[in-house]
């Protein structure tokens, strides 16, 4: 009775204990572990069934990765630099680049200003400022998406990726970079920081119909597509009253103001083009880029079919244009008219050059037929896109002025010396004919 008494005064002392109890829940666990997996072993031969080892092996392996395809990982890029245009094909690059790594891209910063050399003159400009943050992540959704840096958990959790530069930088190099990138151990990091060359001088590794897709997602700021609103109000309303001046065209019709045509004429004539195209002519052994403001209304004149009286909106840097005569001299039948002669030069001159472009790239786009150089980035996409809008309804004519959104380049002579027919060739391996522009246009 004794040695029971003292017995039961030392587990009473041991449960008091905080290192007794520590002992005993140990032992518990060690108990019930033996118990699970004595029914998967194999008492005869002594060897755990390896069946368990694979479930196990797994299940750890597996819960890992899940927990760590939860943590989003993303890819931040340089300002993005240049003209409106050269700036969307950057952005569309770093997308596809992002998608290419499986991560979201950071939303970038813009450029309000337009130094090609100066780059500490850059103005940096939000991305959402010119475009529609949630439209793009919503339009792009399971092929792309956009992150705010208030996304990120962790800023030091971040590598970084050099862009290679100079001709021995092959696209060899950088699709085998970007490869590596997107493997172990760099897929670990939260976030990948892209330093080097502005995106848009990066190597193009896809197709066409892949920077389309990120093109389709960016929808203007609705300020920005208002002020555009207001520009083709202009166009239209005079256009209608100087062709009900000069012509019995529409005189006995309650034709509405939103029904006149227009056309849009991405007139690249400032001096700062002339002198890029002369020496791209050089260097390509080209005549076919620079065009006069003569040979511009000649051609756009004798485009075929072309319906007259129309008004015709002439889309030029009025601050670098030298040439003060370029409203007169058209066929008769084409009533030109710049932002001055519109009375829209306040809406323009309030807004820094990023969104000027943007108000003009809209007023093109919306155009009844649309006139532009093909060596132009800016007229390229503004063809690129009227290409997909016909495409999505399932045009089948899309050359000539039978399409429903015809496109023509003015520095190549189609049919009677007019403007040659211009979609764009959807089907191409690479942006370059629009990045770099090209005499091989798809109509032809």
């Amino acid at each position: 009775m004794s040695f029971d008494r003292d017995l039961l005064r030392f587990v009473g002392l041991c449960l008091k204990s905080p290192l007794c109890k520590c002992g005993i829940f140990i032992a518990c666990v060690v108990v019930m572990r033996l118990a699970f997996f004595s029914s998967n072993f194999d008492l005869g031969n002594g060897v755990l069934d390896s069946s368990l080892v694979s479930v196990v092996y797994q299940s750890s392996t597996l819960s890992h990765s899940e927990v760590y395809s939860k943590k989003s990982k993303f890819l931040e890029v340089p300002q993005i630099v240049w003209g409106l245009n050269n700036q969307k094909i950057a952005f569309a690059r770093a997308c596809l680049t992002a998608r290419m790594l499986n991560r979201t891209l950071l939303m970038p910063s813009l450029s309000a200003s337009l130094f090609y050399k100066e780059m500490d003159l850059l103005k940096p400009i939000p991305f959402d400022e010119i475009f529609q943050f949630e439209f793009f992540n919503s339009a792009c959704k399971g092929f792309v998406q956009l992150g705010r840096y208030s996304e990120v958990s962790n800023i030091t959790d971040v590598i970084e990726l050099q862009k290679g530069s100079g001709r021995r930088w092959t696209v060899e190099k950088d699709l085998d970079q970007l490869k590596q990138f997107g493997s172990h151990p760099y897929d670990q990091y939260e976030m990948i920081k892209i330093v080097g060359k502005n995106p848009f001088l990066w190597h193009d590794h896809w197709p066409v119909k892949d920077y389309a897709k990120i093109f389709q997602c960016l929808a203007l700021d609705t300020r920005i597509s208002e002020e555009a609103d207001k520009v083709v109000s202009r166009i239209k309303q005079i256009g209608l009253d100087e062709s009900l001046k000069s012509a019995s065209l529409y005189k006995n019709e309650n034709l509405m103001v939103g029904q006149v045509p227009y056309i849009a004429v991405h007139m690249r004539i400032e001096k700062d083009w002339m002198i890029h195209c002369k020496k791209l002519q050089q260097r390509l052994n080209v005549s076919e880029i620079c065009s006069s403001k003569e040979e511009i209304m000649q051609r756009l004149s004798n485009i075929p079919y072309l319906k007259t009286p129309i008004p015709v909106y002439l889309a030029v840097a009025d601050d670098l244009l030298e040439d003060n005569s370029i409203l007169s001299g058209w066929a008769k039948g084409l009533f030109p008219f710049e932002k001055k002669k519109l009375g829209v030069l306040d809406v323009y001159k309030r807004h820094p050059y990023l969104i000027q472009s943007a108000i003009d790239y809209e007023v093109c786009l919306r155009s009844s037929v649309f006139v532009g150089n093909s060596f132009s980035t800016f007229s390229s996409l503004v063809v690129l896109e009227r290409t997909q809008r016909m495409t999505a309804l399932g045009d089948k004519q899309m050359c000539g002025m039978d399409a429903k959104w015809p496109s023509y380049a003015y520095n190549l002579a189609g049919e009677s010396q007019g403007a040659r027919p211009w979609v764009t060739n959807m089907s191409d391996p690479s942006l370059e004919a629009i990045s770099y522009g090209s005499n091989h246009i798809f109509c032809s």
